[in-house]
């Protein structure tokens, strides 16, 4: 059985010597980058947060996942409640000293690279509970990316700290 060939005329085929290759021409057809904006371009789009929710906070941070406001519009649809699927821990609410040890060990169980987002004025500095069982900060016991003002900070402010972490993974070293 015979194969059906093709010829193409001398007249279309087009070579070029070594050096003299025009960017027009390979313009729709190659795509050349580095490494290291592939990589950030991939962590930058696909954020997994894991909500760490004990407060008003984390009522505000429902909202951000709702259709309303949609955190998935921006790259971190995926809400994980499980810290081995997660890179993003948003820790929403007051964290008191009882709490502190689990939420290192969820911390130290995320996968690397990770990063931690204080949620509200409670995470970030104790709010206004300043007493022998509320911890001052969340910095206390894990290291924080972000912190979110207000109590408790409105949805946007929680969608201006994802763009804003997304913004610093498009110009990290991978």
């Amino acid at each position: 059985m015979e194969r059906n060939k093709t010829v193409v005329p001398a007249s279309r085929v087009s070579v070029t010597s070594p050096g003299t290759e025009s960017p027009e021409l390979l313009r729709d057809a190659v795509v050349i980058t580095r490494l290291d904006e592939v990589v950030n371009w991939g962590r930058k789009n696909s954020l997994w947060p894991l909500p760490f929710g004990t407060a008003c906070c984390a009522i505000e941070f429902m909202g951000t996942v709702s259709s309303v406001f949609d955190i998935s519009r921006f790259g971190a649809e995926l809400v994980r409640f499980s810290p081995r699927q997660a890179d993003l821990i948003i820790v929403a609410g007051t964290i008191n000293y009882k709490m502190a040890p689990i939420l290192k060990r969820i911390y130290d169980q995320m996968c690397e690279p990770r990063w931690v987002v204080a949620m509200g004025v409670c995470a970030s500095s104790g709010g206004f509970y300043d007493n022998y069982c509320t911890l001052q900060g969340i910095d206390k016991i894990i290291p924080v990316d972000y912190y979110i003002a207000g109590c408790p900070p409105r949805p946007e402010a929680v969608l201006q700290a994802v763009m804003d972490l997304q913004e610093r993974l498009s110009r990290s070293k991978a």
